[in-house]
């Protein structure tokens, strides 16, 4: 009688240990299959992003293709002529521009035209078409300081390596000593002007510059959304993106465009009064900075 309880209980524990252990497996692959989907979403979302680099580095490839070919006609004489309702381009400048015209007027001025040398033709070509100056022109992304040192020859100069989503990160030179601890700035996640042109700063090319909210008193370096990641693009509603390969100097297009670059009264950095966003994550915001200039 002993052996038959004591076996019906070991049953009745074997049973039991069963039910639990499936109850474990099925637990865990539950939360294999969510681990899989997340996987999933995270290499999707890490294409999308990939192909839309591509996009606007051929985007860019274009339109410098385009504006080379009217070039090359002008310098050969074949006349250019804007297309009432059509984008045209400037020769050089990379950025399209709507101008409307009066057939009427085009076909008076052609006529005169055909009676004048190719260089005038190419200064009134471009006389027609003005550049656009704006934060379009502008390549701010999303980077991650992943290294940063004091300066060697500069007290209140920060040498920093920035992932900014491409091959290699950049290397970026900040006068931040006197404003940002540089235990603050390790492995911070910031917003970065990428097209400027590289310039030596006390023997260090610096690549890029490290956007801040600044008054007179206070620089704080501008925070992206939690869950922005480095390459992330910065937009700006109103000005889609058609930033140039590289500022040239001598446009001071980022110099136009300072004035403009504000903090709002919610601390959220803006180009005429239009947020800076990432797009799907959130706004570029100052810890509590409000009304002053972004730069």
């Amino acid at each position: 009688m002993l052996s038959h309880i004591l076996k019906r209980n070991m049953s009745q524990s074997i049973t039991l240990k069963l039910i639990n252990n499936a109850e474990v497996a099925d637990k865990k692959i539950v939360d294999l299959r969510y681990k899989l989907e997340e996987v999933k979403k995270i290499k999707i979302q890490e294409k999308i992003k990939d192909l839309t680099r591509e996009n606007e580095v051929l985007s860019v490839k274009v339109q410098q293709a385009r504006n080379e070919l009217i070039r090359l006609e002008t310098l050969n004489g074949k006349k250019q002529y804007p297309i009432p309702g059509k984008i045209i381009t400037n020769t050089v400048d990379t950025s399209p521009l709507k101008i409307e015209v009066n057939e009427e007027k085009v076909q008076k001025q052609s006529k005169k035209k055909e009676k004048e040398p190719v260089k005038k033709i190419k200064e009134k070509s471009n006389e027609t078409i003005s550049d656009v100056v704006d934060i379009r022109k502008l390549d701010f992304r999303i980077g991650k300081i992943i290294e940063i040192n004091k300066h060697p020859d500069a007290d209140t100069l920060y040498v920093e390596k920035i992932d900014c989503g491409e091959e290699s990160p950049r290397t970026v030179v900040s006068g931040l000593v006197n404003h940002v601890p540089i235990e603050e700035m390790q492995n911070r996640v910031v917003m970065v002007l990428c097209n400027l042109k590289p310039v030596k700063m006390r023997g260090i090319i610096s690549e890029a510059m490290v956007m801040c909210a600044s008054s007179p008193d206070k620089v704080e370096v501008l925070i992206p959304p939690s869950t922005a990641i480095p390459g992330d693009l910065v937009t700006c509603e109103g000005y889609p993106r058609e930033p140039e390969v590289q500022l040239n100097p001598k446009k001071k297009i980022f110099e136009t465009c300072v004035p403009d670059l504000k903090t709002n009264n919610e601390k959220v950095a803006c180009y005429k009064d239009s947020p800076l966003i990432v797009a799907g994550k959130g706004v570029i915001v100052a810890s509590t900075l409000k009304g002053v200039s972004v730069k």
